[in-house]
């Protein structure tokens, strides 16, 4: 077994960032590197439908387990985010103008992978009056026009600079699961989303509830940034507060020596102390291990996450 290696030569933008070395990886949080006929499979559609996956861009750890099932994250809008956060391996930059045809594209091959569930991710764009809403709502009802059996999750930027007529934009296309990652605690904003605020996450997340309760919210962080252990206790209260149905919490892996390094790798069994605790504050979905990510398993999780509202309900 070898380590997925991560490239750091992809972001010259970030050279002025100082290094942090990298610690070694424990064995629980070791990855083989992707291979496999179905990853290859999921590879070739992508590149014939010239789609960027978060998977890649973003260096997921999980991307030959989920790629070789067939699973991949698209991203929509482009390659360049215009925030700079000091965990993401995304370049940073001015994009380029949206593609109208993109949102036909991800239709199309959400339906030559047969997905039964399907995340759609952006970069930020703060260039867009809209923040790209518009964009999303369309890519949605392009996949619900190609593929109606599918479920669809998106994973939205925070829209800090649009009015509200961009969450209900997103809102109105009816995805069914809205997820935006608060992505660390608040304490730790102003060096790891130094260009995001905490609070207004919060409030985008609850916002989506009131627009329409029947959507599951979901949202996500990282530990071992150098956050403490009553902070993640906090950030779930605040979750819960404003009415997420699910969490995920794992492990921060740095991308490079000029991200924001690693304070510590969590051991396992704290993971499942934070699940434990998620369970008992009302939460309908938790998934807290090393490798949780946003959209690991998220077909699977979406359907649990079903049952368990219509458990809930009676």
């Amino acid at each position: 077994m070898r380590d997925l290696k991560i490239p750091d030569q992809r972001h010259p933008e970030k050279a002025h960032r100082p290094d942090n070395a990298q610690p070694k990886k424990p064995s629980w949080i070791r990855v083989k590197a992707p291979t496999g006929a179905g990853y290859k499979e999921t590879r070739d559609i992508l590149r014939e439908n010239k789609l960027v996956t978060v998977c890649e861009e973003a260096s997921c750890p999980n991307v030959g387990e989920c790629w070789n099932q067939g699973h991949a994250t698209m991203m929509i809008m482009g390659d360049i985010c215009t925030r700079g956060c000091t965990f993401c391996n995304i370049a940073t930059g001015k994009p380029e103008a949206l593609d109208a045809f993109e949102p036909g594209r991800v239709a199309h091959a959400v339906e030559t992978l047969g997905l039964k569930h399907v995340v759609i991710t952006s970069v930020d764009r703060d260039d867009l009056k809209d923040g790209g809403a518009e964009h999303i709502a369309q890519t949605i009802r392009a996949v619900r026009h190609r593929a109606p059996d599918t479920t669809i999750e998106v994973l939205t930027p925070d829209f800090l600079k649009c009015p509200v007529s961009a969450v209900e934009a997103v809102v109105e296309a009816r995805p069914d699961v809205f997820n935006h990652n608060l992505e660390t605690v608040p304490g730790l904003y102003p060096t790891v989303r130094p260009g995001a605020r905490y609070f207004h996450s919060l409030r985008l997340l609850q916002q989506v509830k009131e627009m329409d309760p029947t959507i599951f919210t979901k949202s996500g962080i990282m530990v071992g940034l150098g956050e403490d252990k009553q902070s993640v206790q906090q950030v779930m209260d605040d979750m819960r507060a404003a009415d997420v149905d699910f969490l995920t919490i794992g492990q921060y892996l740095q991308p490079t020596p000029k991200h924001h390094g690693v304070a510590r790798f969590v051991e396992p069994d704290e993971f499942k102390a934070y699940e434990k605790a998620a369970w008992g504050k009302g939460f309908l979905m938790v998934s807290a291990t090393p490798l949780t990510r946003s959209s690991y398993h998220a077909g699977d999780d979406f359907a649990r996450l079903r049952d368990a509202r219509a458990a809930k309900l009676g």
